[in-house]
């Protein structure tokens, strides 16, 4: 027959060892609710941010001035804008194109050679949209269907 001290020893085990279980789920459940608690102040503010802006008047809204990035939209081009109001990509291309190379326009082809990609359809199909896309933007132009050079040709 087992000592009542021996039981008692049992008991204890097994308690402490519930005891342990539940801190380590209570230091979860913990570590879950500081994450909910941040994810909804970042809901509070963000609401609280554009309800602040909604509610100014137009006249406040000031243009950001910052460089472009990869990935960002092509301008139209203003008087005095230079192409470091372009994103990188952009920037490249309106470099071969204002070169000697591009003076007399490139076929999407010969501009996917000159800045060092592959001429594969689907490289070159790239190039064609971005460069449509300087065109509409004023940064460009298409001198014949698929022919295009910088808007202003360096002098010779």
């Amino acid at each position: 027959m087992p000592s009542v001290l021996g039981l008692l020893e049992a008991r204890e085990k097994k308690i402490r060892e519930e005891v342990a279980r539940l801190r380590e789920e209570a230091e979860r459940v913990e570590a879950a609710l500081g994450d909910a608690e941040r994810a909804l102040q970042r809901l509070v503010d963000a609401r609280a941010t554009v309800a602040e802006v909604l509610a100014g008047p137009p006249s406040t809204v000031v243009e950001p001035t910052r460089s472009a990035v990869a990935g960002s939209l092509v301008p139209h081009r203003a008087e005095g804008m230079t192409a470091s109001a372009l994103a990188p990509d952009y920037q490249r291309i309106v470099s071969v194109l204002e070169s000697e190379a591009g003076r007399e326009g490139m076929r999407c082809q010969q501009l996917a050679v000159a800045l060092g990609l592959q001429a594969v359809p689907a490289k070159v199909e790239g190039l064609r949209s971005r460069a449509k896309r300087l065109v509409e933007r004023g940064w460009a132009r298409q001198v014949r269907p698929g022919v295009f050079t910088a808007l202003a040709v360096p002098a010779g």
